[in-house]
C-alpha cells in the first residue's frame, strides 16, 4: 500500500465511532483469529467495536481472548441487524465476496458505512470502499500484522492480539504445512512469540483437544466413508446428515479430515462432502499444480486458493457425488499425470 492510501485509511479509521467487524460464514481459526486482533487492535486505539459472524464457530477457538463477544447472526438475528445499522465503519475480513455472509450481505447493501475489505483471496469483489488484498501471504492475520505494523502501531500488538493473529496463521497454514512458503510468515510468527504467548499450548487447545464424538467421528470417516479413485489420482468423503447426528456433530468437527484423505501416496486431489438441511458443503484440497480453486469456481461457483477452496451444492448429496465423479472425468489425464509424479 501506498503511503497516502495507508493515510486515507487511518483517517477513515480515526473518524469512526462505531466499527463492526464481520467474518464469513462457517468461520475458521483464520476467520475469528483476524476479526479478534483487529477487534483488540481498534480497541487499543480507543475505538468502540463489535464482532459479528454469521454462524457458530467452532468451540476450539473459544479460548481465544474476547471471542465471548462476537455475535452470531444465527443466534441473535435482531441484535446483529442493530450492529449493521448503527455501523459508520465495517471491516470485512477474510472474504472476497459479500455473498459469503449470508444473510448479513443484505444487511450491508443498505447500510451507507465505509467497508473495508481485509482478504488474501484471489479475485476479490468491488463491493468494498478500501481493500487490502493480498494473495502472497500465508493468512488474512498476516495482513491484519502487517496493517498495524504499517499504520506504525506495532507497540500495540500485545498478548492477546498476538495469541488471535498466531491462530489465524496456524490453522491457515495446516501448522505451517501448506501456504506458508514465504519468510514473512516465520519472520511475523517469530514476532509474535516474542510477546510470550505459549505455541506449544495453542496448538494443544485447537488441534489436541477433541470430544469424544469428535474424534469417533474420525474413525469413521475413515474406516467407512473414505472412497479412494487410484485412476484419478483423487479421493473423497462424504458425510450425510444422518451421520453427524449420529456422531452429534458441532460446528468445527470436520475441520481437517480433508486432509487425511489427500495424504494418501499418490492422491493429488481429495474432497469433503458434509450434507446440511438445505445444501452440501464441499472442501477441496489438493496438492502441486492442479488448482481446486479454478475447480470449485468452475465447477460449483466456489473458490478460495489453489491447493484449499470450498463451495456448496444445492443438489442432493448423492447428485452432487454423482455429479463431481462425471467431472473428474474430464481432469482425468491431468491428475494421473499428477499423480505418478507426486
Amino acid at each position: 500500500m501506498t503511503n497516502s492510501y495507508l493515510q486515507k485509511l487511518n483517517e477513515v479509521i480515526s473518524g469512526s465511532n462505531q466499527i463492526l467487524i464481520i467474518t464469513h460464514f462457517n468461520p475458521d481459526g483464520d476467520a475469528i483469529g483476524s476479526t479478534l486482533a483487529l477487534h483488540h487492535y481498534l480497541a487499543a486505539r480507543g475505538k468502540k467495536t463489535a464482532m459479528l459472524v454469521p454462524n457458530a464457530f467452532p468451540e476450539f477457538l473459544s479460548f481465544l481472548h474476547g471471542s465471548e463477544r462476537i455475535v452470531i447472526f444465527d443466534e441473535h438475528p435482531l441484535k446483529a441487524k442493530k450492529l449493521v445499522e448503527t455501523a459508520d465503519l465495517v471491516f470485512c475480513v477474510d472474504l472476497s465476496a459479500l455473498n459469503r455472509l449470508k444473510e448479513i450481505a443484505q444487511l450491508l447493501q443498505n447500510s451507507a458505512a465505509p467497508r473495508i475489505l481485509v482478504d488474501h483471496h484471489p479475485d476479490p469483489e468491488d463491493d468494498f470502499t478500501y481493500k487490502i488484498s493480498r494473495i502472497e501471504v500465508s493468512s488474512t492475520s498476516e495482513l491484519i500484522y502487517e496493517l498495524i505494523i504499517d499504520l506504525g502501531d506495532e507497540k500495540m500488538i500485545d498478548k492477546k492480539m498476538a495469541e488471535c493473529l498466531f491462530v489465524g496463521i496456524m490453522t491457515d497454514t495446516g501448522s505451517f504445512s501448506f501456504s506458508c512458503n514465504y519468510p514473512s510468515t516465520f519472520r511475523i510468527v517469530s514476532n509474535l512469540l516474542e510477546t510470550g504467548i505459549n505455541a506449544e499450548l495453542i496448538h494443544q487447545k485447537v488441534y489436541d483437544t477433541f470430544s469424544e464424538d469428535r474424534l469417533r467421528l474420525l474413525g469413521f470417516c475413515l474406516s467407512e466413508k473414505l472412497v479412494v479413485l487410484k485412476d484419478y489420482g483423487t479421493a473423497y468423503i462424504a458425510l450425510s446428515r444422518h451421520d453427524l447426528e449420529y456422531f452429534n456433530f458441532k460446528p468445527g468437527d470436520t475441520e481437517g479430515v480433508v486432509n487425511y484423505a489427500l495424504s494418501i501416496k499418490g492422491i493429488v486431489f481429495a474432497a469433503l462432502f458434509t450434507e446440511k438441511d438445505d445444501i452440501v458443503r464441499i472442501s477441496f484440497r489438493s496438492k502441486g499444480d492442479f488448482s481446486v480453486n479454478d475447480f470449485a469456481r468452475t465447477h460449483f461457483n466456489g473458490g478460495g486458493h489453489k491447493n484449499a477452496a470450498g463451495a456448496d451444492s444445492y443438489k442432493s448429496l448423492d447428485e452432487t457425488l454423482s455429479n463431481f465423479i462425471t467431472i473428474l472425468y474430464d481432469h482425468k489425464e491431468q491428475l494421473q499425470l499428477l499423480s505418478e509424479i507426486s
